[in-house]
């Protein structure tokens, strides 16, 4: 880019130094100088890349904020003394005592003391959250009113805001596919732009008024001003940094800049139902036991089983059995069955807890349940099923509540023209009661762990692309396999790892704000690069003389620099404007 605006002036410059210094070699009407010209023309291209750097400064505006956000020093207690040590000098371990108003110098886990804790740095809600013994905090986010103690767990780059700030500095380091194509572009415009103004140069000399030199030379060095591309390089780049540290802000962070320009073409949205549309904290809701068992020994049999797992599932039966006061026996030979159950030994006798499928597994019918399992999937309630010693024994029945943001949140993709489809491990009838509730177009149902990747090829029939939000473990093959993979900040690192675009908050919220970040963007860098090639190519032939013939009008290689630099600034105008985004979602909620 630079190579134009050099060949110009240079060309002006060793020119003007012949005219001075050797005036003979010049025919006499052609002996002027353009030193003022290159000069100008110079101080202009450098005034324009100094308004750049400044509006390129304030696009990452969103780093140093984040940047900033870590307090220089800390309060910790060692060897029994409060010390005031360096916040870079905290080791993990160390017992951290945090003051109302300061801000939380690192990551740990509340060990003594109460508050709220303001964390709309990393979620983007408003509202504080209260933090107890046991709560995690996060550095960077701002204490209230209370005070506490907490034993830090990360320090220095190993905090959740210095994680986060990489991963806006490398989504905006990142080059689009769109990219690719403004650099091939810019390839082949670079010679064709020397070319014009070869020729320009080579007509006037031969066929314009005298002095014909030096209108030959005024009007290639026009060519070459105006036609310099540096807008079209700054395009894509500036509306980059703008738009994903705009989506930092809101809580969106997206770990591969690609997936801004891959979110726009995405069709269909798939979401896990538990912990992405649901509070992923279910609880038990009936029990049904076959006649002459008693509904306490089944429960205290079933949640004994269910007491060896991490499932939360597992842990709803165990919470509903401790709140009746059941005391529960020790289980052995646990096995769970990874999408089907659990088995183990209870007292003597071989427990199994599971869905329909593994009852089915174990040569058990179901019928006997048939009618209450029915009515209960129709209410949105996951029925399970107990086996005692090979014997179907209860039917059990689990809810899990639906987020209170996640209708607001499906409309709003609704409303960007989006499909929506739910992909549960639940049995049919069950996912089906829910997804009609929550206006959800399809629904992929009794999905085990591993049948996630496939269910997500399923909806790329007929060639749309995909992106899949979820939250779990086994959701991350998932992630990886989507076009897009959308995590849930909320859920497990691994989830996380295998995403592209970062949730901060478990608010579904988040994904209506990161399509309309995508769409945004999108649409602002082709705003740019439409105003800054249509630019060049509108001003090249009137930089050429076109227009001598029809008046006498020139383009000054002076006002030339000035236009090429003023097509810069407003391509960066244009950029900023995407820092007053606003998610559509928020304004649902606020009713604009």
């Amino acid at each position: 880019m630079n190579s134009l605006v050099a060949i110009g002036t240079g060309a002006a410059f060793a020119y003007s130094t012949v005219a001075t210094f050797a005036p003979a070699l010049l025919p006499e009407g052609a002996r002027h100088v353009f030193f003022e010209a290159a000069a100008v023309i110079v101080t202009l291209i450098l005034l324009g890349r100094w308004l750049e750097a400044q509006s390129k400064g304030r696009t990452s505006e969103a780093i140093r904020r984040l940047m900033g956000l870590q307090p220089p020093t800390a309060r910790v207690l060692r060897d029994g003394q409060e010390q005031e040590v360096p916040a870079a000098q905290l080791l993990a371990g160390d017992i951290v005592l945090v003051r109302p108003g300061e801000r939380i110098p690192a990551d740990g886990e509340v060990t003594e003391g109460a508050s709220f804790v303001d964390e709309a740095m990393i979620t983007g809600e408003p509202v504080p959250v209260e933090k107890t013994p046991g709560a995690r905090v996060t550095g960077g986010t701002v204490n209230g009113t209370g005070a506490f103690r907490f034993r830090a767990t990360a320090v220095g780059g190993e905090t959740v805001l210095s994680q986060i700030v990489r991963m806006v500095e490398q989504a905006q380091g990142s080059k689009l596919p769109i990219q690719a194509l403004v650099d091939q572009v810019t390839m082949w415009f670079v010679p064709a732009v020397l070319a014009i103004a070869a020729l320009t140069f080579g007509v006037w000399l031969v066929f314009g008024p005298d002095p014909a030199l030096a209108f030959a030379l005024v009007n290639a060095v026009a060519v070459l001003i105006i036609a310099c591309p540096c807008a079209m390089g700054l395009a894509t780049p500036t509306s980059i940094m703008v738009g994903t540290g705009r989506a930092a802000e809101l809580g969106v962070l997206f770990r591969k800049g690609e997936a801004l320009q891959s979110l726009r073409d995405v069709e269909v949205v798939a979401l896990d139902k538990t912990g992405t549309l649901t509070e992923g904290r279910p609880t038990l809701t009936d029990l049904a036991v076959v006649p002459a068992e008693d509904e306490a020994a089944i429960l205290t049999l079933v949640a004994a089983v269910e007491a060896q797992s991490e499932h939360p599932v597992a842990q709803a039966i165990v919470a509903a059995a401790r709140t009746r006061g059941l005391v529960l026996p020790e289980a052995t030979a646990f096995q769970a069955v990874p999408g089907y159950g659990a088995t183990a030994l209870v007292d003597g006798r071989r427990v199994a807890v599971g869905a329909d499928r593994y009852m089915a597994r174990l040569s058990l019918d179901v019928a006997p349940f048939a009618a209450t399992a029915a009515a209960l999937a129709d209410q949105g309630r996951t029925p399970l099923y107990a086996a005692v010693d090979g014997r179907l024994v209860a039917a059990l029945a689990v809810a899990d509540p639906v987020k209170p943001g996640t209708p607001a949140a499906l409309a709003a993709l609704r409303a960007q023209g989006l499909h929506i489809a739910m992909v549960t491990g639940d049995n049919r009838r069950t996912a089906e009661a829910i997804a009609r509730g929550l206006g959800i177009d399809e629904v992929v149902a009794e999905v085990l762990p591993d049948g996630k990747v496939a269910a997500v090829q399923g909806l790329r029939e007929g060639g749309r692309k995909v992106a899949f939000v979820g939250d779990g473990i086994n959701d991350a093959p998932a992630l990886a396999a989507a076009d897009v993979g959308l995590a849930v900040g909320t859920g497990t690192d691994i989830a996380i790892e295998s995403a592209d675009v970062v949730l901060m908050s478990g608010d579904l919220g988040a994904v209506a704000t990161a399509f309309g970040i995508s769409r945004a963007t999108m649409a602002n860098i082709r705003q740019n690069l439409f105003w800054a090639f249509a630019y060049n190519v509108a001003l090249i032939p009137v930089a050429a003389g076109i227009f001598w013939p029809f008046g006498g009008t020139l383009l000054s290689p002076m006002l030339a620099a000035g236009a090429m630099g003023l097509s810069s600034v407003f391509v960066l105008a244009n950029a900023l404007r995407l820092r007053r985004f606003q998610p559509a979602a928020a304004s649902a909620r606020e009713g604009v």
